[in-house]
Protein backbone atom coordinates (compact mmCIF):
# COMPACT_ATOMS: atom_id res chain seq x y z
CA UNK A 1 0.00 0.00 0.00
CA UNK A 2 1.31 3.25 -0.68
CA UNK A 3 0.86 5.81 1.22
CA UNK A 4 1.76 10.03 0.41
CA UNK A 5 1.37 12.75 3.22
CA UNK A 6 1.61 16.06 3.32
CA UNK A 7 4.27 18.11 5.06
CA UNK A 8 6.44 21.91 5.36
CA UNK A 9 9.58 23.32 6.71
CA UNK A 10 9.16 24.38 10.32
CA UNK A 11 10.95 27.95 10.40
CA UNK A 12 9.94 28.79 14.02
CA UNK A 13 11.60 26.26 16.82
CA UNK A 14 10.64 25.87 20.57
CA UNK A 15 8.19 25.48 22.92
CA UNK A 16 5.81 28.83 22.50
CA UNK A 17 6.23 27.98 18.78
CA UNK A 18 5.05 24.23 18.70
CA UNK A 19 2.34 25.27 21.06
CA UNK A 20 1.13 28.09 18.25
CA UNK A 21 1.03 25.41 15.84
CA UNK A 22 -0.96 23.04 17.79
CA UNK A 23 -3.32 25.50 18.46
CA UNK A 24 -3.69 26.13 14.81
CA UNK A 25 -4.22 22.43 13.91
CA UNK A 26 -0.64 21.65 12.90
CA UNK A 27 1.72 18.72 14.42
CA UNK A 28 5.40 19.57 15.09
CA UNK A 29 8.05 17.30 13.71
CA UNK A 30 11.44 16.29 12.87
CA UNK A 31 12.60 14.76 9.53
CA UNK A 32 16.37 13.05 10.01
CA UNK A 33 18.20 10.19 8.69
CA UNK A 34 20.26 10.01 5.64
CA UNK A 35 22.87 11.96 3.88
CA UNK A 36 20.38 15.29 5.32
CA UNK A 37 20.62 17.04 8.13
CA UNK A 38 18.05 16.76 10.45
CA UNK A 39 15.04 19.16 9.60
CA UNK A 40 12.32 20.39 11.43
CA UNK A 41 9.01 20.26 9.94
CA UNK A 42 5.19 20.58 10.51
CA UNK A 43 1.65 18.56 9.43
CA UNK A 44 -1.62 19.19 9.49
CA UNK A 45 -3.54 17.37 12.51
CA UNK A 46 -6.54 16.41 10.69
CA UNK A 47 -4.75 14.62 7.92
CA UNK A 48 -2.29 12.81 10.24
CA UNK A 49 -4.40 11.66 12.25
CA UNK A 50 -6.65 9.93 9.81
CA UNK A 51 -3.21 8.30 8.78
CA UNK A 52 -2.53 7.44 11.82
CA UNK A 53 -5.60 5.14 12.23
CA UNK A 54 -3.90 2.85 9.39
CA UNK A 55 -2.23 -0.36 10.73
CA UNK A 56 -0.21 0.24 7.03
CA UNK A 57 1.18 3.72 8.22
CA UNK A 58 3.29 2.14 10.74
CA UNK A 59 5.09 -0.24 9.11
CA UNK A 60 5.51 1.09 5.60
CA UNK A 61 7.80 2.84 3.45
CA UNK A 62 5.91 6.55 3.39
CA UNK A 63 6.12 9.45 0.46
CA UNK A 64 6.45 12.17 2.80
CA UNK A 65 5.48 15.16 -0.01
CA UNK A 66 8.10 18.27 1.98
CA UNK A 67 7.45 21.31 0.30
CA UNK A 68 6.97 19.48 -3.34
CA UNK A 69 9.95 17.39 -2.95
CA UNK A 70 9.35 13.68 -2.36
CA UNK A 71 10.74 11.48 0.53
CA UNK A 72 10.51 8.38 1.38
CA UNK A 73 10.45 7.75 4.99
CA UNK A 74 9.42 5.49 7.66
CA UNK A 75 7.58 6.71 10.92
CA UNK A 76 9.87 6.56 13.90
CA UNK A 77 8.10 8.30 16.75
CA UNK A 78 4.77 9.29 17.99
CA UNK A 79 3.95 11.67 21.13
CA UNK A 80 0.22 11.76 22.06
CA UNK A 81 -1.41 14.08 24.41
CA UNK A 82 -1.34 12.98 28.22
CA UNK A 83 -5.35 13.24 28.17
CA UNK A 84 -6.71 14.27 24.32
CA UNK A 85 -6.80 12.35 21.57
CA UNK A 86 -4.47 14.46 19.74
CA UNK A 87 -0.86 13.94 18.02
CA UNK A 88 1.42 16.00 19.84
CA UNK A 89 5.33 15.30 17.86
CA UNK A 90 6.05 13.06 15.44
CA UNK A 91 9.59 11.91 14.15
CA UNK A 92 10.06 10.66 10.31
CA UNK A 93 13.08 8.92 9.22
CA UNK A 94 14.59 9.24 5.93
CA UNK A 95 15.39 5.68 4.02
CA UNK A 96 17.71 4.34 0.93
CA UNK A 97 16.74 1.90 -1.11
CA UNK A 98 20.49 0.18 -0.54
CA UNK A 99 20.34 0.26 3.41
CA UNK A 100 18.52 -2.20 5.19
CA UNK A 101 16.47 -1.46 7.98
CA UNK A 102 15.00 -1.83 11.17
CA UNK A 103 11.47 -2.31 11.62
CA UNK A 104 8.79 -3.47 13.74
CA UNK A 105 5.80 -4.81 11.91
CA UNK A 106 2.77 -6.68 13.05
CA UNK A 107 2.16 -10.12 13.27
CA UNK A 108 -1.66 -11.73 11.60
CA UNK A 109 -3.07 -14.56 13.16
CA UNK A 110 -5.03 -16.87 10.45
CA UNK A 111 -6.83 -20.15 10.82
CA UNK A 112 -7.12 -20.59 14.63
CA UNK A 113 -10.44 -21.35 14.39
CA UNK A 114 -9.33 -24.20 11.97
CA UNK A 115 -6.69 -25.10 14.87
CA UNK A 116 -7.26 -28.95 16.65
CA UNK A 117 -6.27 -27.85 19.93
CA UNK A 118 -9.00 -24.88 19.42
CA UNK A 119 -11.51 -27.42 18.35
CA UNK A 120 -10.14 -29.73 21.31
CA UNK A 121 -11.68 -26.72 23.89
CA UNK A 122 -8.20 -24.72 24.44
CA UNK A 123 -7.39 -21.29 24.14
CA UNK A 124 -5.44 -19.32 21.42
CA UNK A 125 -2.78 -17.17 23.15
CA UNK A 126 -0.76 -14.56 20.97
CA UNK A 127 2.16 -14.23 22.77
CA UNK A 128 3.60 -11.51 20.36
CA UNK A 129 1.80 -9.27 18.82
CA UNK A 130 4.55 -8.16 16.61
CA UNK A 131 7.90 -9.22 15.25
CA UNK A 132 11.74 -6.76 14.87
CA UNK A 133 12.93 -7.48 11.14
CA UNK A 134 15.68 -6.64 9.26
CA UNK A 135 15.53 -5.93 5.08
CA UNK A 136 15.65 -3.56 2.65
CA UNK A 137 12.99 -0.93 2.10
CA UNK A 138 11.81 -2.64 -1.07
CA UNK A 139 10.96 -5.93 1.04
CA UNK A 140 9.60 -4.06 3.28
CA UNK A 141 6.30 -6.57 4.46
CA UNK A 142 3.31 -4.41 6.06
CA UNK A 143 2.78 -7.54 8.00
CA UNK A 144 3.71 -10.87 8.75
CA UNK A 145 1.65 -13.92 8.59
CA UNK A 146 1.01 -16.81 11.62
CA UNK A 147 -1.10 -20.02 10.59
CA UNK A 148 -2.47 -21.35 13.44
CA UNK A 149 -4.02 -24.21 11.15
CA UNK A 150 -1.86 -26.91 12.50
CA UNK A 151 -1.48 -26.21 16.24
CA UNK A 152 -2.18 -29.16 18.39
CA UNK A 153 -2.96 -28.46 21.92
CA UNK A 154 -0.63 -28.07 24.33
CA UNK A 155 1.99 -26.76 21.56
CA UNK A 156 3.30 -23.79 20.34
CA UNK A 157 4.42 -21.65 17.44
CA UNK A 158 7.39 -20.53 17.50
CA UNK A 159 9.62 -17.91 15.75
CA UNK A 160 11.48 -20.25 13.77
CA UNK A 161 8.64 -21.81 12.53
CA UNK A 162 6.83 -18.57 10.62
CA UNK A 163 7.58 -18.38 6.96
CA UNK A 164 9.23 -15.04 6.51
CA UNK A 165 8.84 -12.86 2.95
CA UNK A 166 11.68 -13.41 0.57
CA UNK A 167 14.47 -10.98 1.99
CA UNK A 168 12.97 -10.55 5.46
CA UNK A 169 14.99 -11.93 8.57
CA UNK A 170 14.70 -11.50 12.00
CA UNK A 171 17.93 -10.65 14.08
CA UNK A 172 16.80 -12.38 17.44
CA UNK A 173 17.77 -15.77 15.39
CA UNK A 174 20.91 -14.79 14.65
CA UNK A 175 21.67 -14.01 18.27
CA UNK A 176 20.28 -17.86 18.81
CA UNK A 177 16.64 -16.43 19.94
CA UNK A 178 13.40 -18.46 19.29
CA UNK A 179 10.98 -17.02 21.00
CA UNK A 180 7.38 -18.03 21.37
CA UNK A 181 4.93 -16.45 19.06
CA UNK A 182 1.71 -18.31 19.99
CA UNK A 183 0.33 -21.35 21.99
CA UNK A 184 -2.84 -23.27 22.86
CA UNK A 185 -3.17 -23.99 26.18
CA UNK A 186 -6.25 -25.86 28.05
CA UNK A 187 -8.43 -23.80 30.04
CA UNK A 188 -8.33 -23.84 33.52
CA UNK A 189 -10.25 -26.69 35.12
CA UNK A 190 -13.73 -26.91 37.05
CA UNK A 191 -13.39 -28.65 39.89
CA UNK A 192 -16.19 -31.00 40.39
CA UNK A 193 -17.44 -31.12 44.28
CA UNK A 194 -17.86 -34.98 45.33
CA UNK A 195 -20.69 -35.47 47.57
CA UNK A 196 -19.84 -36.12 51.27
CA UNK A 197 -22.11 -38.45 52.73
CA UNK A 198 -24.33 -36.96 56.07
CA UNK A 199 -22.58 -38.06 59.47
CA UNK A 200 -24.21 -40.57 60.58
CA UNK A 201 -25.72 -41.85 56.62
CA UNK A 202 -26.20 -45.42 56.10
CA UNK A 203 -24.65 -46.20 53.34
CA UNK A 204 -26.33 -47.83 50.17
CA UNK A 205 -26.85 -51.84 50.26
CA UNK A 206 -23.64 -53.88 48.50
CA UNK A 207 -21.81 -50.35 48.65
CA UNK A 208 -18.35 -50.24 50.10
CA UNK A 209 -17.39 -48.13 52.80
CA UNK A 210 -14.97 -45.13 52.14
CA UNK A 211 -11.62 -45.83 52.17
CA UNK A 212 -10.47 -45.63 56.23
CA UNK A 213 -13.99 -45.85 57.11
CA UNK A 214 -15.58 -48.11 59.80
CA UNK A 215 -17.71 -50.95 58.69
CA UNK A 216 -20.82 -50.02 59.88
CA UNK A 217 -22.43 -51.75 62.79
CA UNK A 218 -24.89 -54.82 62.17
CA UNK A 219 -28.57 -54.36 63.31
CA UNK A 220 -29.80 -55.38 65.85
CA UNK A 221 -31.15 -59.13 65.36
CA UNK A 222 -35.40 -59.00 66.18
CA UNK A 223 -36.77 -61.25 68.95
CA UNK A 224 -38.09 -64.68 68.07
CA UNK A 225 -41.63 -65.11 67.04
CA UNK A 226 -43.99 -66.02 70.18
CA UNK A 227 -41.43 -64.99 72.86
CA UNK A 228 -43.78 -63.14 75.01
CA UNK A 229 -46.20 -65.50 75.06
CA UNK A 230 -43.73 -68.32 76.61
CA UNK A 231 -42.51 -65.71 79.11
CA UNK A 232 -46.08 -65.41 80.02
CA UNK A 233 -46.29 -69.42 80.78
CA UNK A 234 -43.39 -69.42 82.77
CA UNK A 235 -44.61 -66.85 85.00
CA UNK A 236 -47.87 -68.50 85.95
CA UNK A 237 -46.33 -71.87 86.74
CA UNK A 238 -44.06 -70.08 88.91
Amino acid sequence: MKIEFGASARQLQGKGASRRLRNEGRVPGVLYGGDKPAQAIELDHKELYQHMRKEAFHASILTMNLDGAKEQVLLRDVQMHPWKARIAHVDFQRVSADRKIHMKVPLHFVNAENSPGVKAGGVLSHVANELDIQCLPADLPEFIEVDCGELALGHSIHLVDLKLPKGVEAPVLRRGGNPVIATVQVPKAHVEEVPVAAEGAVPAEGAAPAEGAAPAAAPAAAPAAGGKEEKKKEEKKG
